[in-house]
Order: C-alpha cells, then sequence, then structure tokens
C-alpha cells in the first residue's frame, strides 16, 4: 500500500533486514524510542537505533549447540533499557544489557541468575520513574503466573534485586500482557498494575511501595474481570499520550475488552479497591467478519483511536468508538517462503507500528487519524465528543454538528434549544433562512432566543460587522417589547390592562430583568435614538429610564425621577461621579420645590457646588409661604455656606442677610451683622455682604436695633445715634460711647443724647433738672453743666441749678489749682537746666600722659612738631588739638576726623570735610586779624568759627567710635574691601609652571 496515498490514516512502509547472516528467522520484536529490537530462533538479537543510524547484532546463544530461539524481547519507552528470554533445553534464561553496553561491547549483558528457568512473558515499565540510569522498578509476569519486581543500574552492571510480588493460585495461567501506571498522591505513590491471562483480566492498586501493594492482597480478593473463551495469545495494550495511559484493550477469547483510563476520579469499587476504568466495552469478534464463524485476531495494537488487528495476513484498522473496520492494511512479502505476518508492536514515543513476519519489518505510520472523529461521534449523536474532535481550521465540521443538532431539536419542537444552536452555525445556512424558520412556526421566543444568541456569536467572531450587529439587536429589542407586551395585553375576559395576572408574573417580573440585562450588554450597539423611540413608543418608560441611564443620558433620568415625586432617586443619579455637575444647577429649582430637606442635605453633602449658581432655586423657594414653625432650608444651607463653607461671595451672604430680615426675630440678623466673616487675614474686609444694601432693607423691614449697628459700622455715628434714640436711649448712649478717638464728635453724640433726654422728660421741673444732672454723671465728666443748660427753656430758676453750677465751679477751681502746680514744676524744671548748662562749661577729663590715640597710636600729649596740628584748632601748649570721651578712648582730632569720615557714608563724609574745610579757612583769617589788630579785646559773642567748630564736634565726636553705633555698623561690612581687591590679588597663590626651576637658597 501506498505510504502517501490521500484519505488513508494509516501507511505502510517495509524494512529490508538480511536473513542470511545466518541468525535464524524473526521470532519476537519490540519498540521503544525510534528503537527496535529482534530476536530471532538462534539466539540472536538485532538492535536498529533509527536516531543514530545504528545498527548492533548480540548473540545471547553463549554457544551452546543446536537453535536456541529467543522467546520474547522488551525495550522501555526510552529504548535505552532491554530484557531478552532466551529458552533452551534447560529451561530459559533472562537478560538484560543497555543501549551503552551493546555499542561498546564491553560488557553486553547481565544475566538476571534468580530468574533463571523462568520463561518471562510479559514486562511493565514504571515510565513515570524510568531514567537512561537505572530501570527503578521493573515488572515481570511468567509462564506459571508469577508477577515479580526487579530493579537495574547501569553503572553497577548487576540487578540490584528480584523479588516474588505476586502468584495466581485459584487459577494458575500464565501471565500474558501486563502495565503499569503510578501517580503522585502527597508524598506517596499511588501504583495501579494491570496483568491478563488467557481467560482473566486483573487489577492491582494502592499506595506505597509495590511489594507493600501487592502484600495487602493476601488479606484482601483479587478484582478481576473473567470473559468467556481462550485466546493462546492474549496481550494486554495501554495508548499512552504525554507519557499517561488514557485507554487499555485486552486482547481476550470473547473479544477485545477496552475503556478509557481515569487517574484523576477515585470510585471505589465493592471489594474497596479504586476503579479507575470508565467507558467500558467489548468489541466482539463477530463484527470483524461476514462469516459465522469469526476469526480471533493473532496480535494487535493500540492507538488513539482505532484497534489494529492481525487477522490472517492483514491488518484491519477498527474505529474504537463505532468498532467499524475504516481501513485493511496489506503488506508485500513472500508468502512462499513465511507463515505470514507474526506479530504487532508499538512504539509509543514516536507513535509508530510495526508488523513483522519471518524475515520482513514493516513499519506503519499514523496519518491524523482523528480527523474524521467528528464524523464518527456526531453519527452516533455524541455532539459534545464531535464538537471536541472538529479541526479549529475547518469551521463547517462545527457547523455541520451544530446543524445536525439544531434540526433534531426543531423537529422535536424544542425551540429554546435549536434556536441556541442554529445560532452558532456560520457558513451552512443563512441568518435569513433560520429566522424565516421560527416566523413561519411563530415561535417569537425562539426568534429572540436566536437572535441573542447570535448577537453574542458575530460580537465575538466579527466584531467589525457593526451594521449587522446593531439590526439584529434593535430587532431582539422589539422583539422583548412585544413579549413584554403580549404579557400585559389582556386578561381571560378580553379586557386590557396595565396589571399581570398571578399565573403570568413570575414569567413578567423574568422577562422583564431579561430584558434589562439585553440592554445593559448591548448598549454600545444599540441605536441610542432608535431604542428610545421604540421604548417610548412601547410605552415602558422605566426601561426608557434604565437605558437612558446607561448611555449616560442622565438628564432624561432625573427628569423623570421628578415628574414620579422621587426626589431620592433623582439626587442619587446627580451624585454619581460621571454626572455633569451643571445638572445639579439646572434641576435645583424643581427639587428644592419637591423636596426641600432631602434637596439641602444632598447640597451640603457635595463640596464641589457653586452656592451661587444655586441662588434662583433657593429664591423659588423663599418667594413660596411657610409656616413660622418650620426650618427655613434655604437659610440653613446658607448658613453651612458661610460658616462651614467659609464662603465669600457677596451674593449668598446678601441673600441671607435678607432672609433674616424678613424674619421677626431680629436676634439672628444682628448676630449676622455682627459677625466679622474676614477677621484674621491679612487683606479684606471684615464682612461680604453690601451695607448700603443691607442698610436699605433693614430700613425697608423696620428693623432699626440693625440700622443702628450698620450706621455705626459705616462710621455714621451722628445717624447711628439718632435712629438709636427713636428705638432705646441706652442703645443711644451705647452708640456714643463708641467713639473713643474723636473727643469732639464723643461729644456731640453726647449733647445729642442728652438733648433727646432733657427733651423727653415730662414730669416735675425740680425733677427733670435732678434727672439732667444724673444724665451728667453717666458722662464721665464728658459733658458740664453749662453744656446741657442751652436745652432747659428760658424761664428755669437759676436756683435749681444751684448745686450743680457748684459742683461744676469746684471743678474749675482744682484744675486751675492743678495748673499752677504745673506751671511751678515747670519754672523749677527750666531753673534746673540752665544749673545744667553752665555746669557742664566747667567739664574735665584726666588723661594719662601715656594715653595712647585711637588712630595713630601716638601718644596723645606729645608735642605739636611731631604732628601737623588740624587747621581750625588751636594748639594747647606744644601739644595738638584732641579728643577725650566718657569712655577713656582718646583720638587726635585729625585721627578722629579721618577715621569717621573712612567709616561712615558718603554724603556725611563729604558734610565732615566740608566743615572742616570751613574751618580751616575761618582759621586762618581769624589768625590774620588778631596778628593784625592793635588792640586785645576779647570776643564776648560766638563767632562762626566756634559754630563751625561746633557743629564739627557734632558731627565726628557725638559718640566714641569704638563704642557706639558706628562700630556695630562695622559688622556688617565684608573684610575685604572692594577697592582692596587688587592688593588680595597680588596674594593669590598661583601653580608652578612645569618648566620652572627651583634653585634652592642658600641662607
Amino acid at each position: 500500500m501506498d505510504a502517501t496515498a490521500g484519505g488513508h490514516l494509516f501507511a505502510v512502509e517495509p524494512f529490508q533486514w538480511d536473513a542470511a547472516k545466518g541468525h535464524g528467522v524473526i521470532t519476537s520484536m519490540a519498540a521503544g524510542n525510534d528503537v527496535t529490537l529482534l530476536g530471532t530462533s538462534k539466539g540472536w538479537v538485532i538492535r536498529n537505533d533509527f536516531g543514530v543510524g545504528d545498527s548492533v547484532d548480540l548473540d545471547f546463544s553463549g554457544g551452546r549447540a543446536g537453535d536456541h530461539p529467543v522467546h520474547r524481547v522488551f525495550v522501555d519507552p526510552g529504548g535505552s533499557h532491554c530484557l531478552f528470554a532466551l529458552l533452551h533445553p534447560g529451561g530459559a534464561e533472562t537478560y538484560y544489557t543497555h543501549a551503552k553496553w551493546a555499542r561498546s561491547r564491553v560488557l553486553s549483558r547481565i544475566v538476571l541468575s534468580r530468574l533463571k528457568g523462568l520463561v518471562v512473558n510479559a514486562v511493565a515499565w514504571n515510565r513515570q520513574l524510568i531514567t537512561e540510569a537505572s530501570t527503578k522498578e521493573v515488572i515481570l509476569g511468567t509462564e506459571n503466573g508469577q508477577i515479580y519486581e526487579m530493579a537495574v543500574d547501569e553503572a553497577d552492571k548487576k540487578e540490584k534485586y528480584v523479588k516474588l510480588l505476586f502468584e495466581l493460585t485459584e487459577l494458575p495461567e500464565a501471565i500474558m500482557g501486563l502495565q503499569m501506571e503510578t501517580a503522585i498522591v502527597g508524598n506517596a505513590t499511588r501504583y495501579y498494575v494491570m496483568a491478563v491471562t488467557p481467560t482473566r483480566l486483573y487489577s492491582f492498586t494502592g499506595i506505597g511501595s509495590l511489594e507493600s501493594v501487592f502484600a495487602s492482597y493476601s488479606d484482601r480478593a483479587v478484582h478481576f474481570m473473567e470473559l468467556p473463551g481462550e485466546i493462546p495469545n492474549s496481550e494486554l495494550h495501554f495508548f499512552i499520550k504525554q507519557r499517561r495511559a488514557k485507554h487499555f484493550a485486552w486482547l481476550s477469547g470473547a473479544g477485545i475488552y477496552h475503556g478509557d483510563l481515569n487517574f484523576g476520579a477515585q470510585h471505589s469499587s465493592t471489594s474497596g479497591d479504586e476503579n479507575f476504568v470508565e467507558n467500558k466495552g467489548l468489541l466482539d469478534y463477530s463484527k470483524l467478519s461476514e462469516s459465522a464463524d469469526a476469526i480471533k485476531p493473532k496480535s494487535f495494537a493500540v492507538s488513539e483511536f482505532h484497534f489494529l488487528l492481525l487477522i490472517g495476513d492483514k491488518v484491519k484498522v477498527v474505529n474504537r468508538i463505532s468498532q467499524q473496520i475504516v481501513e485493511e492494511l496489506e503488506f508485500d512479502h513472500a508468502p512462499e517462503s513465511s507463515k505470514g505476518i507474526i506479530g504487532l508492536c508499538s512504539d509509543a514515543t514516536a507513535g509508530l507500528f510495526y508488523a513483522y513476519d519471518e524475515n520482513s519489518i514493516f513499519q506503519v505510520s499514523v496519518n491524523d487519524e482523528g480527523r474524521d472523529m467528528w464524523q464518527v461521534y456526531l453519527d452516533m449523536k455524541e455532539y459534545t465528543a464531535a464538537l471536541a474532535h472538529c479541526d479549529e481550521d475547518k469551521p463547517f465540521q462545527k457547523d455541520k454538528v451544530y446543524l445536525v443538532q439544531a434540526e433534531a431539536a426543531f423537529s422535536a419542537k424544542d425551540y429554546e434549544r435549536a434556536a441556541s444552536l442554529y445560532a452558532k452555525i456560520n457558513y451552512m445556512v443563512s441568518f435569513e433562512e433560520i429566522s424565516l424558520k421560527f416566523i413561519a412556526m411563530g415561535e417569537q421566543d425562539a426568534l429572540r432566543t436566536f437572535l441573542t444568541r447570535k448577537l453574542d456569536s458575530l460580537y465575538s467572531t466579527k466584531k467589525e460587522d457593526k451594521c449587522q450587529i446593531t439590526m439584529i439587536s434593535t430587532w431582539a429589542t422589539e422583539l422583548y417589547l412585544d413579549k413584554i407586551n403580549r404579557l400585559l395585553l389582556e386578561d381571560d375576559t378580553g379586557t386590557v390592562a396595565k396589571v399581570v395576572s398571578e399565573a403570568n408574573k413570575s414569567e413578567y417580573q423574568s422577562i422583564v430583568k431579561e430584558f434589562r440585562a439585553f440592554l445593559s450588554d448591548w448598549k454600545d450597539v444599540l441605536d441610542e435614538a432608535t431604542t428610545m423611540r421604540l421604548l417610548e413608543s412601547y410605552g415602558r418608560v422605566e426601561e426608557l429610564v434604565y437605558f437612558a441611564g446607561l448611555k449616560e443620558q442622565y438628564e432624561i433620568v432625573v427628569h423623570h425621577y421628578i415628574r414620579q415625586g422621587e426626589t431620592k432617586k433623582a439626587l442619587e443619579v446627580l451624585h454619581r461621579p460621571n454626572v455633569p455637575i451643571d445638572l445639579q444647577y439646572k434641576f435645583a429649582p424643581d427639587l428644592i420645590m419637591l423636596d426641600a430637606y432631602e434637596t439641602v442635605e444632598s447640597w451640603m453633602a457635595t463640596s464641589k457646588l457653586n452656592p451661587r449658581k444655586l441662588i434662583p432655586a433657593m429664591m423659588r423657594y423663599t418667594s413660596e409661604p411657610h409656616a413660622k414653625n418650620e426650618t427655613h432650608e434655604v437659610i440653613k444651607y446658607l448658613e453651612f455656606c458661610v460658616h462651614h463653607l467659609h464662603n465669600e461671595d457677596p451674593g449668598v451672604h446678601n441673600l441671607l442677610l435678607s432672609l433674616y430680615a424678613k424674619q421677626e426675630d431680629e436676634s439672628a440678623l444682628l448676630r449676622f451683622l455682627q459677625c466679622k466673616f474676614g477677621k484674621g487675614r491679612s487683606s479684606g474686609p471684615e464682612f461680604f455682604y453690601d451695607p448700603k444694601y443691607a442698610l436699605r432693607l433693614c430700613l425697608k423691614e423696620k428693623r432699626m436695633r440693625a440700622c443702628v449697628h450698620i450706621y455705626s459700622m459705616m462710621s455714621m455715628h451722628e445717624e447711628a445715634v439718632a435712629l438709636a434714640l427713636q428705638v432705646d436711649p441706652e442703645l443711644a448712649m451705647a452708640e456714643a460711647d463708641k467713639v473713643e478717638d474723636d473727643e469732639d464728635l464723643r461729644k456731640k453724640l453726647w449733647l445729642m443724647v442728652a438733648k433727646h433726654v432733657i427733651e423727653q422728660e415730662k414730669g416735675v421741673k425740680r425733677e427733670n433738672i435732678r434727672k439732667a444732672i444724673a444724665f451728667l454723671k453717666e458722662t464721665d465728666g464728658l459733658l458740664k453743666i453749662e453744656d446741657i443748660l442751652p436745652f432747659f427753656p428760658d424761664f428755669a430758676l437759676i436756683d435749681d441749678f444751684k448745686e450743680a453750677i457748684c459742683t461744676s465751679l469746684e471743678d474749675y477751681n482744682k484744675q486751675i489749682e492743678q495748673l499752677k502746680q504745673e506751671m511751678n514744676d515747670a519754672t523749677h524744671g527750666a531753673d534746673n537746666i540752665r544749673n545744667d548748662i553752665s555746669a557742664l562749661a566747667q567739664r574735665f577729663a584726666v588723661i594719662d600722659r601715656d594715653a595712647e590715640c585711637g588712630g595713630c597710636k601716638r601718644k596723645i600729649l606729645t608735642s605739636g612738631g611731631t604732628q601737623r596740628l588740624a587747621r581750625g584748632y588751636t594748639s594747647v601748649g606744644p601739644m595738638a588739638p584732641f579728643y577725650v570721651f566718657p569712655c577713656g578712648h582718646a583720638f587726635h582730632a585729625q585721627c578722629l576726623i579721618a577715621h569717621v569720615t573712612q567709616c561712615t557714608s558718603q554724603t556725611r563724609a563729604e558734610y565732615i570735610l566740608d566743615l572742616q574745610k570751613q574751618l580751616s579757612l575761618l582759621g586762618d583769617k581769624a589768625t590774620k586779624e588778631s596778628n593784625g589788630s592793635a588792640n586785645g579785646e576779647s570776643i564776648t559773642s560766638m563767632t562762626p568759627i566756634d559754630k563751625l567748630r561746633s557743629q564739627l564736634d557734632d558731627a565726628i565726636a557725638s559718640e566714641c567710635p569704638f563704642c557706639g553705633d558706628l562700630m556695630i555698623r562695622e559688622i556688617s561690612l565684608p573684610f575685604i574691601l572692594p577697592e582692596e581687591a587688587d592688593q588680595m590679588a597680588s596674594w593669590e597663590i598661583k601653580p608652578q609652571v612645569a618648566t620652572q626651576k627651583i634653585l634652592p637658597m642658600t641662607i
């Protein structure tokens, strides 16, 4: 058969094997990981390693005479470890060899001495733990029904141990097949071992070691499956995928017993064992032949989905699921020189199968054997499995599965399920055809289901087809609305009603909930205007509001809640983070009229509101009449803004003031006017309302005390007192006392109060005078009796004022005496000053003859010849003029002038030098006049030179330059003055030039 034939699941390719070497004919074969082992009738084992292109011939006959055939060969899935059973007249021997040994030819085999005489029929490898260096646990089944465990390490070059695990005693039969699977459970290992004899299949399971697992069966029954009939060549195979056994098959006398292996399941059997076998079945041999007598296979192999059965000289490929023959494999060999195909073996690692006869080897490769499994499962109506085996690159396969399912459901009148399945079809049936099927049957609910499921499918696969998605979603919306209206339409009597009967109530609530979920899911693809028109035309106001909220059309939502009178819900919508703040201002008038308390509480909970923009709403609220004992919500909110938010908006303050002014109780208004909201701020007013507006408003509302306060605040004290006299004289007195920095104005205000008090008294004249005299005492002497006399009538008798006038005269007399005393004290002080001036002329200071000048450090009392005298000064004998300060410092006049001019400002230095120049000129002139004068008249008055010398003394000698302010100011001056920069630069140490020569200096 052509290996490349299109459509075939399995392809056969022959391998050439040279039988002319004298090794005998092939008796057994095994494969693993691209390695094949052939056992011959003369005791030879031929190893072919296709991975490295190597072939090794090993002689296990041991030089014995005669033919000693190889009974069985075994190789692990990795192709490293090999076991051979060799038959000879004395019994049987079992050998072990490693792939490395065969290539090196140093040590090619190990004789397993403890198995001497035992014929090994089956080997089970521990695929999970085996390594290239060690076999780990290996199970061997013998001809006499014994099961052994052994292990070999390649480095030791001998078996580690061989021990008996179990022996069949009830029905001693040969072990024909063994398989083992392990799994890690916590920190322990779970073993599952399956063994077959010609009539039975045994299973062993447990946790621990292999020895402990098999030892446990000494106290419990062995779990086995027995089938009628007997077959001499019984076999057991596991299908391995990703190093795990997926399913098993047993070639028994009754047929091929097979099933799935699920080691994740732990279903306890009646015997107490864990049963991991699922979906068990039996392939009867009668299905393999049209004749009455079925021929049993000589050998078989297991792939993922098929059995390869060797019947006669052909291999029949049977689908494991459908149990139908799908192919027959024929082999090109020489039948006249051969007994036909002997057996089959599989290479689980490479995914290959081998067939062999006495002189030939054939490789059977798999070519996408699962490609038609979806059809197999579909024919068996196992739709879930069919979908699982569909090719993702061939979408028509899934379409066909869905179509078959949908048509079956449609035929069974399960329209809802059919709609869900039809929605998954993308290519085989058109959208229109499916829709018409449901319309023709009048199945609106199923059609709606189909549309919604189709939307899900389109959105996940064809998201770019927005037009179709929008149209389908709109159609589904209308079907939902139609369904809801039909539930609401009419009762049994046929009368139209807007209520739902109890029978339909649950369905109605369910469909409304489903419809809202649909709107929420598809809000982004539904056309906003079309959907809103549909909802409005069907009268579904609540769903319209719900959809508007989903589309963030909050204005519609809030307007609806206001119309329904549901203030809290409207406010909750406005409080959402993504709602524009402008909607708060837009709906504020309606909300505050609907529920002022809830609205104001909501405003106070939102710090980002601008109260100024809420003034129209608050004005609308204040225009309505309110009960006296009712809490004024606007006042509450404005007080919150002013006192807690520290709002400075004049409009807010003016509105609050106007609301206070309209209240009968004036106390709140006065407290507000007296609050200084801007107190403590560096700049800005102490209040933020308009005082002129406040005054007009208070005058209009006749809140006179408030007007008095505003007049006073505006420094209109005369108006404040005049108005206060109309309200309460005590208030007028308090206002008059507020003026403290202007005595005349304060007196004027008190006179206004006095005039009002005198003119308002209507009692007996003498009593009026007594009250007037008492009023004078309250002014603390600010007013006298003569100040208020003009306010009395002209015909008042002077005798009535006798006491007050005498008191006033006594006060004047006391003031005169006090003035005399002050004059005497002033005269005495002037005399003392004159005496002090006279004494100043006689002041002197004692100077040590060694005292030095603070400037030049020369002695003060030195001869004038050594230092040039300052011009304008008269030398004291032979000494230069000098200054002595109370602190003890002394300076030559010229040194003091030089020091002061250097340390003081430029303007003052120029002033001092100018005085010195004038003094020098006048001194020269005075000297000439003195020399030319004939008489020696003395100058009795202060001359100009004396004035200049006095001014110069004040300029330079008002304080000691070392102890006064001049020295203190020098602290802030830099150590190096700008004019000394050149001198400082001369001291700079410059880097040496590399070529400069340094000469030693000899002292």
